[in-house]
Parts: C-alpha cells; structure tokens; sequence
C-alpha cells in the first residue's frame, strides 16, 4: 500500500539529490518512498534527509527536503510512501 506525499522539484544530476516538496507527510529517515513519473519507477530507502543543508530525522507537510538518491529521478515525478 502506498501514498503520495509529495513530489520531485528538482534533481540535481551531478550531486544524485533530490528536491522534494512534502504535500502530504510526515516522512521520516528509514522510510522506504517509490519514485514514479513518466520514465521513472524505483523504490528508495531514506537514509537522510536535510533541510536547509541540516540533517533532519523527519519532515512534514509544506517542507522541502533534500534527498541523496540512489535511482536517477526528475522533476515533477511523484513521491509514494511505501506502507511497510
């Protein structure tokens, strides 16, 4: 079972970070999230997150987190968390 929680402002190819807007949390580190778009489909666990380049262990609706990602992902692409 999954929900949507957000969504993928902006990816950062040369870093392998994700901007993500949090519309729908909280999401927290060891979460596992699923990545869909058009040409995108991965499952991700979170090993850390940061906002404003500080480490945090969760983030709510209306933040904007910063993910180092091991899938490749782009904008606008939905953000599922995976119920475990």
């Amino acid at each position: 079972m999954e929900k949507e929680i957000g969504f993928v402002e902006h990816y950062f190819n040369h870093l392998s970070v994700a901007a993500i807007k949090i519309t729908n949390g909280p999401l927290k580190v060891g979460d596992t999230i699923h990545v869909k778009g058009h040409t995108t489909d991965f499952t991700e666990k979170i090993l850390t997150m940061q906002i404003k380049n500080a480490d945090v262990h969760e983030a709510n609706s209306g933040d904007d987190i910063g993910v180092k990602m091991v899938g490749k992902c782009r904008d606008h692409d939905k953000v599922y968390l995976v119920a475990e």
